[in-house]
């Protein structure tokens, strides 16, 4: 059997080697949907301004936000056709697809004139770009997991893996300085017109590269991954589904603790009416600390093992939440906001640091692509697109600033009884009850 590049599936496993240009490759995409996320996120209200000016200032903002939600429910339908393609074609085609998509809607985003210029057709444009972003980022993370899952070492798969959530936090922090530069050096009003497009077109700099990058690696869909595969030989398909369905509640959790950390500059500024470079600030700082944190559980969970590293970091994030958040919002200051964002970043990031490497490989090899992608857009979809949402209106409805502490407890509990249930996967642990 021949494949890409017209490699034998031997040849192809002998030349996989994980470098830091595949890890670079295989991560650009996803950082490139953080920093999108976080520039949005950032510019939520001046965004709303320019295609949304009409209903007051509530109204605008819920506008930007949801047009901002509508890109997750093509992630579904994404990371099928995309996921599937990348368990059949293989992980490099799958990776270039994914990639060009996204970058092209990130461009026609930032180019779009404003509801002054062209009327309801601005709205319109920029939900359609939306829907392709989330259709390509559905099918993106899939086949990246897989990807570097399967180029690395057992022994450090759960340090190769965890990159992937790395690079959203370092694609965070990038986000977080661009905006905070552009708050610095342009004034009010050159901000609300194009400063946030020149964010957007800085993230898509990055789409020429990517695609040199991607169209470079070598395959891995037929490399052997014996390590990888004791961890869910003889599996019933109820057992499998259990374990789907737990990664799942685990991600979402995950998934709403980093959303609700990027929320973090809205909230400064639309709640506690902090000055934007602070609320700047609240995003990029965490962000910083969740590079180290995520590298840590990730590099831990390779030596103890997934369940101890997620088990203990919600427990400890489950425990800080509701004090972190209090205090927050009662002394309303930069040190606060700052000191409790960071703490809030520090507890809850090993845990994705580890569940990255446990959701791969307790996912069969045949199916990884699509079950890891779906699960991926599912938890993304639901709780990441919704989670600026849903809290700003809890915060608008009930009066009660401490609606994201609930929120992030709530989730945070369901995550913890998930992880709880999982089994083990790490090679480490595997070994050592063989």
């Amino acid at each position: 059997m021949q494949t890409l590049q017209g490699e034998t599936p031997a040849a192809q496993a002998a030349d996989v080697k994980l470098s830091a240009r595949h890890i670079l490759a295989a991560t650009l995409g996803n950082g490139l949907e953080f920093y999108d996320f976080v520039t949005y996120a950032f510019f939520a209200i001046q965004i709303g301004h320019a295609f949304f000016p009409a209903g007051g200032a509530f109204a605008s903002l819920m506008a930007s936000l949801a047009t901002f939600g509508a890109g997750f429910l093509t992630r579904p339908l994404g990371a099928w056709v995309i996921g599937a393609y990348a368990d059949k074609a293989g992980r490099r085609p799958a990776m270039v697809l994914s990639f060009s998509l996204m970058g092209g809607s990130v461009l026609f985003l930032a180019l779009i004139p404003s509801y002054a210029a062209i009327g309801p057709a601005a709205p319109v444009l920029a939900v359609l770009a939306r829907l392709v972003q989330g259709f390509a980022l559905g099918g993106e993370v899939g086949p990246n997991l897989a990807y570097l899952a399967e180029a690395a070492p057992a022994h450090r798969r759960g340090l190769a893996v965890c990159l992937q959530g790395v690079s959203q936090q370092v694609a965070a922090l990038a986000g977080a300085l661009v905006g905070l530069l552009l708050s610095l050096a342009l004034p009010h009003a050159a901000l609300e017109t194009y400063g946030w497009r020149i964010a957007f077109l800085l993230g898509a700099l990055t789409l020429p590269v990517g695609l040199v990058l991607r169209g470079a690696l070598h395959e891995t869909l037929h490399r052997p991954d014996m390590a990888a595969a004791t961890a869910h030989a003889g599996r019933s398909a109820p057992a499998q589904t259990k374990i789907v369905v737990l990664c799942f509640l685990a991600l979402s959790n995950a998934t709403i603790a980093t959303y609700m950390q990027n929320y973090m500059t809205t909230f400064a500024q639309n709640a506690l009416h902090l000055g934007s470079q602070i609320a700047f600030a609240a995003s990029a700082l965490p962000s910083a600390t969740a590079i180290g944190g995520g590298l840590l559980g990730g590099w831990l969970s390779d030596r103890i093992g997934r369940k101890p590293v997620m088990i203990g970091a919600l427990l400890a994030f489950s425990l800080a939440t509701l004090p972190l958040f209090h205090w927050i919002v009662s002394a309303r200051t930069p040190a606060a906001l700052l000191g409790g964002s960071v703490l809030l970043a520090l507890l809850s990031t090993p845990a994705w640091g580890a569940l990255y490497g446990a959701m791969t490989e307790l996912t069969p090899k045949a199916s990884r692509g699509r079950s890891v992608a779906l699960i991926y857009a599912l938890a993304i979809g639901l709780f990441g697109g919704t989670a600026q949402l849903v809290v700003t209106g809890l915060i608008h409805v009930t009066g009660d600033l401490m609606a994201p502490g609930w929120y992030l407890l709530a989730a945070d509990l369901v995550g913890l009884g998930a992880v709880t249930l999982l089994p083990e996967s790490a090679p480490v642990k595997l070994a050592q009850m063989a």
